[in-house]
């Protein structure tokens, strides 16, 4: 039975583990916290001991004979072990299909294996995933709908304490656009920020301001995860509002540097710690990663600076426009989509 992934977080909460999960969606802020979910209750039913498989480098899938052959020896360390699988694309492929079947079959008593993948539709499961389903719990995350959002926030804010009128509601729902992680963080700033009295709609414009730091994280995230429609429109945005390009600069180049570091890792689960990556950003730099190379983000971080150049009046030879928004704009749509890079045609 196909559960939300708020019902898969109640359920592992209730009661003993389940030999395997799985955990699936385009919606990472619910992927993760059902994740962690599984990660807590294993933590609180005394399993210390956690292996994570995922493909690194330039691997496209993770190492299936080293899982396969932990699947079959004993810890030296611990009872009980947690194995989670990293699918970013949902897709095992025919070996890990198979190691998946095998061990859903006879699944070792000391192992829960925890699966989550950042795509799923239809053409995703299969027989490997229903085998899971036999044994354990399958969850996907789907994306919240424009008319379901504000119930969505409404729920959340009452989990941390927080009431809200409807308008005031409505006025998040409008500035986080859809985005659930963002959403998230406002609402836990306003549990920080908010003195216990309902919030109204002035209430909540005060709390949650237009700044300038919020709504470069926004753009950045936009064009990382491939939002190109996006990127445009929080550009327009943000020009009306009379923000300055350098002012916008310093995280934009911060992001490029941390994705060009992680595309020349060989290892990307130590690459993420290194990086101080949070687990929620993860899924944001691998669909990146996917989309360019190394060299890639290394043209992108040179063009940074030349759009810096322009925002300072200081543009280079070549065939930069002489705009800076518009010079940010081809950057970020160059990051967002593939096909948008050559609007970055210069010469050095």
């Amino acid at each position: 039975m196909e559960l939300k992934t708020e019902q898969l977080a109640a359920q592992v909460q209730a009661g003993p583990l389940r030999p395997a999960y799985l955990i699936a969606g385009p919606e990472p802020l619910r992927v993760l916290e059902a994740a962690d979910a599984v990660r807590a209750a294993a933590r609180a039913q005394g399993v210390s001991e956690r292996e994570i498989f995922e493909a690194e480098g330039n691997q496209r899938e993770p190492d299936w004979a080293a899982m396969e052959s932990s699947f079959r020896a004993p810890s030296l360390f611990a009872s009980r072990r947690l194995f989670e699988l990293r699918l970013p694309t949902g897709k095992p492929g025919t070996e890990g299909a198979r190691i998946i079947g095998e061990f859903c079959a006879n699944p070792p008593g000391d192992i829960t294996l925890l699966v989550t993948a950042g795509e799923w539709s239809k053409k995703h499961g299969g027989k490997w995933s229903e085998a899971i389903g036999r044994i354990g719990l399958v969850a996907v995350a789907w994306p919240v709908k424009p008319h379901e959002l504000p119930g969505w926030i409404e729920a959340r804010l009452r989990s941390r304490g927080l009431k809200a009128d409807r308008d005031a509601v409505q006025r998040l729902a409008e500035r986080v656009e859809g985005n659930l992680l963002a959403a998230a963080q406002e609402i836990e700033k306003l549990k920080l920020l908010s003195d216990g009295e309902v919030l109204d709609a002035a209430r909540m414009d005060d709390l949650v301001a237009d700044a300038a730091r919020f709504d470069v994280f926004r753009l950045v995230d936009a064009a990382m995860n491939g939002q190109g429609a996006q990127v445009s429109r929080m550009i327009r945005g943000l020009r009306g509002e009379g923000e300055a390009v350098p002012a916008l600069l310093g995280m934009v180049i911060k992001e490029l540097q941390t994705a060009a570091a992680l595309a020349r890792a060989g290892n990307l689960a130590h690459a993420f710690k290194a990086q101080h990556v949070w687990d929620s950003k993860q899924p944001m730099y691998r669909r990146a990663l996917q989309r360019h190379d190394a060299k890639r983000w290394d043209a992108f971080l040179a063009q940074a600076g030349r759009v810096d150049s322009i925002a300072k009046g200081r543009p280079r030879r070549g065939l930069e426009p002489d705009d800076a928004w518009v010079a940010l704009e081809r950057l970020l749509l160059a990051v967002a989509e593939p096909r948008a890079a050559r609007l970055l045609a210069v010469r050095g």
